[in-house]
């Protein structure tokens, strides 16, 4: 009995654990640390390591106690799409591109990071190139890349 119970919470486990989306968290967090709340209300702002929260395995930090209140009350709303990475990179090449956290939108209600450096700003691409149709094939192809 102990045997098969070591079985399946092995079996479990391991498919759990494959089973988990990659976020981008560099530096340790999700948005590389700034606060996913204040996107929404159209700032890009860093979050205090002093108000942080933990939602699906990934810490995010928050700009105010407001804020933080706000994520835990319904994280889902704001976590990133697309695991945090550069929505345009996904759509257009299929691959997990870090981001510059003050370069999002907010499309439907989710919001979206952006890779920008240099004279690469992917927001204005995205925005150029027809974000609606960059969307669904961002969709399509973030079932492909999600779990590696």
């Amino acid at each position: 009995m102990r045997k098969l119970f070591l079985m399946l919470f092995l079996t479990t486990s391991s498919i759990a654990f494959a089973q988990a989306i990659d976020y981008n968290t560099k530096k340790g967090y999700a948005a590389s640390g700034y606060d996913v709340v204040a996107y929404f209300d159209g700032q890009a702002l860093e979050g205090e390591k002093s108000l942080s929260a933990t939602h699906d395995g990934v810490n995010y930090k928050f700009s105010s106690q407001q804020n933080l209140d706000k994520f835990n009350a319904n994280p889902e709303k704001y976590v990133p799409l697309f695991g945090g990475y550069c929505a345009y990179a996904v759509a257009t090449s299929g691959k997990k591109v870090n981001i510059n956290p003050e370069t999002y939108e907010i499309r439907d209600g989710q919001l979206l990071l952006f890779y920008n450096s240099g004279k690469t700003n992917t927001l204005e691409l995205w925005l150029r190139e027809s974000p609606d149709k960059l969307k669904i094939k961002a969709d399509q192809n973030w079932e492909e890349v999600k779990f590696k």
